[in-house]
């Protein structure tokens, strides 16, 4: 049974974030020296924590990569078809981790990789590779970042939200962001739960941190009734992970998960039979 640390927020997130992975076996069993990690946030919106990333929290994890050994720190995304990344990016603050003393990459999908300081634009374009899936019913193909293919780890950084078209947005609903723009329309159109479920056999991370220390249980995924369970959770398996954070928000009264068995949530009932942890 694939194992999810839960760390009780109490007073510094590094130490959280720290402590919810030491409980599956630490950063060390997951980076090796000298590894090119990519870290995948939300920046759907600007909107505050929980629709998006805590800015604390991300630096944290950058922290805590390059401790653990990592050569080098990427993190990028891309923000909803009518939103500007950049814009997104911006507001949020995410460029102020570029003053860190040892500064992660920062990709905007849509533009690629931007430097390490505003005047220092190193405009290096990120392709998109078109990558067909076998075992589609409802997904046929995704094109996706070839920044995928480059770096030597993956981690997903989940916010944990109730969603009003897909219920639940945790990490396999995070890989959405991965796909190119355009393609999020048809995405959306129909069965999106298995559609995500099915996106997911493309994605293949090696941890999964989520940021569970405030979370919507109604609406989402910009905004809906907050709540705060003040944890962290981290695991290597994203259906194991989405379960747990599923069963945090049915334990709030009023949400709109209630009387759901979490493995019967769509996404989750497609990616168990598709093999996905």
């Amino acid at each position: 049974m694939i194992q999810v640390g839960k760390s009780k927020f109490k007073s510094g997130v590094k130490e959280s974030v720290l402590e919810a992975v030491s409980q599956i076996g630490g950063f060390n069993q997951f980076i090796s020296n000298g590894d090119v990690v990519f870290l995948k946030p939300n920046f759907n919106t600007a909107d505050p924590f929980p629709a998006s990333t805590d800015l604390e929290f991300l630096k944290s994890v950058v922290e805590l990569v390059y401790e653990a050994g990592a050569k080098t720190v990427l993190l990028g995304d891309s923000s909803t078809i009518t939103a500007n990344t950049r814009k997104v990016m911006e507001k949020i603050g995410v460029f102020e981790l570029e003053k860190m003393p040892t500064p992660p990459r920062i990709y905007i999908f849509e533009e690629g990789f931007w430097g390490t300081s505003a005047t220092d634009v190193q405009k290096a374009p990120v392709k998109w590779v078109r990558k067909d899936l076998s075992v589609g019913k409802y997904l046929k193909s995704a094109s996706l970042p070839d920044i995928l293919d480059k770096a030597d780890k993956l981690i997903l950084l989940p916010c944990l939200k109730t969603h009003k078209y897909a219920q639940l947005t945790g990490s396999l609903k995070l890989s959405v962001g991965f796909v190119k723009p355009v393609e999020r329309l048809s995405l959306h159109f129909k069965n999106l739960q298995e559609k995500i479920a099915e996106l997911n056999t493309l994605i293949k991370p090696d941890l999964v941190i989520m940021d569970a220390r405030k979370c919507f249980i109604t609406e989402g995924p910009s905004s809906g009734e907050l709540r705060e369970p003040g944890l962290v959770l981290a695991s290597t398996g994203r259906v194991a992970i989405d379960i747990e954070g599923i069963k945090i928000i049915q334990s709030f009264k009023g949400n709109s998960l209630a009387g759901i068995d979490p493995s019967e949530l769509p996404q989750i009932k497609k990616a168990i039979e598709l093999g996905i942890k």
